[in-house]
């Protein structure tokens, strides 16, 4: 999106859920900069240090926290909001915590996705609803070409088939209670890998590769070899604006869609580490170390992004490397207590400019 194209959510009341992870917190910053009446629901952020807190966001916003599952609070804090578009990224969002406590992770991203559809059918001022999910939806066979939008969806691990209950689920209500004329537009959006600075989460491989840096220690990497799209998280979540926007002014453009990044953004996961490496310095080393009795991580997964491009005329903005760079440019400010929103600011200005 343009810096024009984003007034377009001056004055407008959007619900975000998910607002304090990590997608989440970008996404606020954005909406608040662009004049949004924006309600934030969602759990405490999930780590600490966590991006929420520093960006600059106390006083600009509302943010109810509270469970996703919690049906009265959620529809207590989605009535107070009275908003015109929603936009669902709360969930568990962690492949390996998955395997560790399934039936949250179920509970978190089949049923959240069952109460805030809840919520938008039995109001009358939802006009866009967007609900987030990811690359792992798909049934993946290991393809080397990517996934299209009318591909089986059936994930492996529960984080993944969780995510494709969550699209079975809203597709469900789409047809059932939203196919009138006036109902809301309804959308989801599958995403690839994404980086950028502020994700503190565990078993990802760029926080990974941050925290081994501020110590100033080797970065180990246990899978060197999986593929992935990888993009800068301001790709999706400018698209996710897009998308909200554009069905918004015309319902017909409701879909499925991958958000993804070219085939020339798949990297390994060795290759994302040693863009990191060589962009940070300071003597920092990769060292590879397999994991005995891991659980099932996919090997090779990419989407295919044409219907996208397609419809909105979309295109990538930041290839891999840059979007390595900005990681880089927004951790070294973190280290040396610089201004965490401005530096923000500034790479969401650059990337709608195209810089």
């Amino acid at each position: 999106m343009t810096e024009e194209e984003l007034k377009f959510y001056e004055g407008k009341r959007v619900f975000l859920t998910g607002h304090t992870g990590f997608k989440g917190s970008w996404m606020s910053r954005i909406l608040v900069g662009a004049g949004a009446v924006l309600t934030g629901y969602s759990l405490e952020a999930p780590t600490e240090p966590n991006l929420f807190g520093m960006a600059g966001l106390d006083g600009k916003m509302t943010s109810v926290i509270g469970d996703i599952r919690d049906m009265d609070k959620l529809r207590e804090a989605f009535e107070k909001a009275a908003p015109e578009i929603v936009i669902h990224m709360a969930a568990q969002p962690i492949v390996r915590d998955s395997y560790k406590d399934p039936a949250y992770t179920y509970e978190t991203n089949v049923m959240g996705t069952v109460n805030i559809l809840e919520c938008v059918r039995k109001s009358s001022c939802v006009k866009s609803f967007l609900n987030v999910t990811t690359d792992k939806v798909y049934k993946n066979n290991e393809w080397e070409w990517g996934y299209r939008e009318n591909e089986p969806l059936d994930g492996f691990d529960p984080y993944s088939n969780s995510k494709s209950c969550s699209e079975l689920v809203t597709h469900s209500y789409r047809n059932s209670f939203f196919d009138k004329e006036d109902s809301p537009a309804i959308s989801t959006a599958r995403a690839g890998n994404v980086i950028g600075g502020g994700d503190f989460a565990n078993d990802r491989i760029i926080p990974d590769c941050v925290r081994a840096a501020l110590k100033g220690e080797d970065i180990t990497v246990r899978n060197p070899y999986s593929t992935r799209p990888y993009q800068h998280v301001l790709e999706p979540v400018m698209t996710y604006l897009m998308i909200a926007k554009a069905q918004y002014e015309d319902k017909t453009l409701a879909s499925w869609y991958n958000v993804g990044p070219d085939d020339v953004d798949c990297h390994s996961t060795g290759d994302i580490v040693d863009m990191f490496v060589r962009e940070w310095g300071e003597g920092l080393k990769r060292v590879d170390r397999s994991e005995a009795n891991a659980p099932h991580e996919a090997n090779f997964l990419k989407l295919d992004s044409s219907k996208i491009k397609r419809t909105f005329g979309w295109k990538a903005t930041w290839h891999t490397d840059e979007a390595v760079r900005r990681v880089v440019e927004w951790t070294r400010v973190y280290r040396d207590n610089g201004d965490i929103p401005a530096v923000m600011d500034k790479q969401i200005s650059d990337f709608m400019s195209g810089n």
